[in-house]
């Protein structure tokens, strides 16, 4: 998957996540972030990295945002890993 692929997935998580009166504010405590940083967020790779770990953290999560967007359950952790912070880390 390229970035621009990944951080369009990403984008989508956003918006779904906006849109979920219910778990936008569970995001916001979790982490730290305002309205505000949402706005400016949607622009920055980093962030949306860490709205995908978010969705990441919750199987129903991925299969409700998934479904919503028509995409592959395989595809948000795709697209994380092609963002800033995604990457495998290697102990060997």
């Amino acid at each position: 998957m390229k970035t621009e692929q990944a951080e369009a997935i990403a984008l989508r998580a956003l918006g779904w996540l906006v849109a979920d009166e219910e778990l936008l504010p569970v995001f916001l405590g979790a982490s730290g972030a305002t309205s505000e940083d949402l706005r400016a967020g949607a622009g920055a790779p980093a962030f949306l990295g860490s709205v995908l770990d978010f969705v990441l953290m919750d199987d129903d999560w991925v299969r409700r945002f998934c479904d919503a967007e028509g995409l592959g359950y395989e595809l948000p952790m795709q697209a994380r890993q092609c963002l800033p912070g995604g990457q495998q880390v290697h102990w060997t």
